[in-house]
């Protein structure tokens, strides 16, 4: 489900016109993550580091209203619930696009994304289902990398505002901590730099948690 934003009476309503005009619309950032807790936790649940880090960054999106705003035909619509296209690896060095839904209880989420994840790995080809809804994030994890920057392939002539999210590899410090990097591109038109550092500061604090 998803409702209009009143754009008339919105105080970011120049802003919106102002970056939808540009060829480039999508700002971002990268950030190092400590990831200490998180992966400890993980661990002891027996689960996927990588669902883990993912059901807290789907936690931190829906929490924040910016993220989860959309445009389509010059309005924004305001969804209920922002769910994930992440890419899955497969054994042939390829991957595809899925679509994990978003709960906020991490079993459930774990089970839906696990069945997910087994669907992409048994089949071939970039897209193997149709994406009817833009009420996502486009999720991805490059492990092999401990990347300082990060851009992505983008058509500027096809309407996207959905925010794109990704982490590197986890790197291990001699004391122990752990660290991973995490680059956060949105829409200019739909948030500043306030509502980023936002995500960013909460979804820290629930790899701590």
């Amino acid at each position: 489900m998803k409702t209009l934003l009143d754009l008339e009476n919105w105080n970011r309503k120049e802003h919106f016109a102002h970056f939808s005009r540009m060829e480039e619309p999508f700002f971002g950032a990268t950030v190092t993550i400590d990831c200490t807790k998180a992966y400890q936790t993980a661990k002891s649940l027996n689960s996927s580091f990588f669902l883990y880090y993912l059901h807290k960054t789907l936690v931190a999106v829906n929490a924040i209203e910016n993220f989860k705003y959309r445009i389509s035909e010059g309005k924004i619509y305001i969804n209920d619930r922002v769910d994930a296209s992440a890419t899955i690896g497969r054994e042939d060095g390829t991957f595809g696009f899925s679509l994990i839904e978003y709960n906020s209880n991490f079993r459930i989420f774990e089970q839906t994304a696990l069945a997910e994840i087994e669907r992409i790995q048994n089949t071939t080809g970039l897209f193997t289902r149709s994406f009817d809804d833009d009420n996502v994030i486009h999720f991805s994890a490059i492990p092999w990398l401990n990347f300082t920057s990060l851009s992505h392939a983008r058509s500027y002539t096809f309407p996207d505002s959905c925010p794109k999210i990704s982490f590197g590899k986890m790197m291990t410090s001699e004391s122990g901590k752990r660290s991973i990097a995490m680059s956060v591109h949105v829409h200019h038109g739909l948030m500043d730099g306030l509502h980023v550092g936002q995500f960013v500061d909460s979804f820290q604090e629930l790899m701590n948690s």
